[in-house]
């Protein structure tokens, strides 16, 4: 196949301060260098829109460091070698690694962010569940609700932003472990998604004015586990309603992301003593960490897949130009699922 020449890229160009515009991140059409011994071409195939991207547009204190101005802006995607100079990825390799908000991107183990990994051939699974349900976000679920959550027969569990890419595969395994499952999401839609479709027992519409006294009457025997993606408010309320022991799994905390000030965005949580009132406990937690649980968690995820106890929501919106609205959408509730932007289309020879 012919080695393309020209690359269109985001820039970060300005930190943002609220929602991301094209004067934080420029779209622009630069040449590609040619390849020297250890590298690869790949082309983004799909590319995955999380919360952690605007967090690393900040100067927000992260377990990643902030991308510097005029960089390429970071992001994790699928794509397929199209020239090469390793013999470990030939042309036509199916590739899963920080390809960035970018039609192309080089593949070099001196400069990447991380290592790329080649994907199974043949896939076992659609390509887009490598960045979704038997991806990172599948993993970060499995990790947060079962090593940390522990959620036991019988066990109310409480999860944040339950229409979510991550709250909506944690919800189900929580309840295919057989706990009482309780979402928090975004109008009277989403929540009857929740139900309908994931499968929870119940599911509170936080726009709604009366939210609190919905969670209240979906909690009355208390919370014995609370899977958390958004903080702010609705963690304060739900940990009111926390169980003597219970278990809070710290994955995210998307409502306070998008300010500017890093000091003052993570201000603010007044319910916090309740895990003293309560003996429970609070963990945060990062898949990066646990590389190794990789393997067992994609096997229990594609178990729960296969024998239809686990559902996975995607929406995919085609066109690299449309990142900026992709990202944004994460933050007004938008999007049902994991959020992918398809940015090519694989070659099939």
């Amino acid at each position: 196949m012919p080695t393309p020449q020209h690359n269109r890229c985001f820039r970060l160009r300005r930190r943002p301060d609220g929602r991301v515009t094209g004067a934080n991140l420029e779209l622009v059409e630069e040449p590609i260098p040619e390849l020297a011994d250890g590298q690869a071409l790949v082309r983004t195939l799909y590319l995955s829109l999380d919360p952690s991207n605007r967090i690393w547009m900040s100067e927000m204190r992260s377990y990643m460091p902030p991308v510097p101005l005029d960089a390429v802006m970071r992001g994790l995607g699928v794509g397929q070698v199209v020239a090469s100079r390793r013999k470990d990825f030939p042309v036509g390799s199916l590739v899963l690694g920080w390809t960035g908000f970018q039609d192309y991107a080089v593949m070099d183990d001196a400069t990447d962010e991380g290592p790329y990994t080649r994907l199974p051939e043949p896939l076992p699974a659609p390509l887009t569940m490598f960045l979704g349900a038997l991806g990172h976000t599948g993993i970060t679920a499995y990790l947060g609700m079962i090593d940390i959550g522990r959620p036991e027969p019988g066990d109310t569990v409480v999860v944040s932003a339950a229409a979510g890419a991550v709250g909506s595969i944690a919800g189900q395994l929580a309840k295919a472990r057989g706990a009482r499952t309780v979402g928090l999401a975004g109008g009277a839609a989403k929540c009857a998604h929740v139900v309908g479709k994931l499968g929870f027992d119940v599911c509170v519409d936080y726009k709604a004015a009366d939210w609190r006294q919905q969670l209240a009457a979906a909690v009355p025997d208390g919370v014995d586990v609370n899977f958390e993606n958004v903080g702010g408010v609705i963690m304060d309320e739900v940990l009111l309603h926390l169980n003597i022991g219970a278990r809070v799994a710290l994955c995210g905390m998307i409502s306070q992301y998008e300010s500017a000030d890093a000091t003052s965005s993570w201000a603010g949580q007044l319910s916090i003593g309740q895990l003293i009132m309560r003996r429970a406990s609070m963990t945060g937690f990062l898949v990066l960490d646990h590389a190794d649980r990789f393997p067992e968690a994609i096997e229990h995820l594609a178990g729960l897949l296969g024998d239809g106890r686990l559902q996975s929501d995607e929406n995919v919106v085609d066109g690299l130009e449309n990142a900026i609205d992709c990202l944004n959408g994460l933050f007004d509730g938008s999007n049902t699922g994991k959020q992918l932007l398809r940015v090519g289309e694989a070659d099939a020879g």
